[in-house]
């Protein structure tokens, strides 16, 4: 990808099936939160606006060059951070890095593949298992798009039309939703064992 790009951190969800705030949880000390912003900002975004939802105040002081935004309609689902973010980044036209912070994959050498490969002609995303998603590279007006979306619907809907470019990376498969996934992820030694 040749020029700038802005970038997106999700990070609105009430985690209520894991009953704590997941964001907050620690690899090596540092939140999930915090991890997603450091390793965002290493790739040098024009702009980086994090939508905050639950537990916000608890999650300010995590962000590392990117702007709380909050998203009063959380509970709704993504698709109102979604709405958030695009009105956050309205009229500006470089594409668009999105992460979610529960990925315990994410790191700054995937966000540069992906944005090495993206060349503009449609979005570049995360292909894992038979599914692919976040995190991606995002033409401005796939994002803009997004505020047609509604409840718990996300990127996948707006994909419909035109099939996104996928950078395979099958560690983002997991999921860190439940008691269950958290008990896995600690004995993997991937989340601290007192988060």
């Amino acid at each position: 990808m040749i020029g700038g790009h802005d970038a997106v951190i999700l990070a609105a969800g009430g985690s209520l099936r894991l009953g704590r705030p997941k964001q907050l949880l620690t690899v090596a000390g540092e939140t999930l939160i915090a991890r997603a912003s450091r390793v965002v900002s290493a790739t040098r975004p024009g702009k980086t606006v994090a939508i905050l939802g639950a537990h916000a105040e608890r999650m300010c002081g995590q962000l590392t060059g990117a702007m709380a935004v909050f998203n009063p309609n959380w509970a709704t689902g993504m698709a109102s951070s979604l709405h958030v973010a695009a009105d956050a980044l309205a009229g500006r036209t470089d594409p668009v890095l999105v992460v979610i912070v529960d990925q315990l994959a994410l790191d700054e050498s995937h966000l540069w593949r992906l944005l090495a490969a993206h060349d503009g002609s449609r979005d570049t995303v995360t292909a894992y298992g038979d599914a692919m998603g976040v995190p991606a590279v995002l033409r401005a007006a796939t994002l803009m798009r997004a505020t047609s979306l509604q409840g718990d619907s996300g990127f996948r809907a707006l994909w419909q039309d035109t099939m996104p470019q996928t950078v395979r990376a099958d560690a983002f498969g997991e999921d860190l939703d439940t008691e269950a996934d958290l008990a896995r992820a600690v004995a993997a030694g991937q989340i601290d064992r007192d988060s």
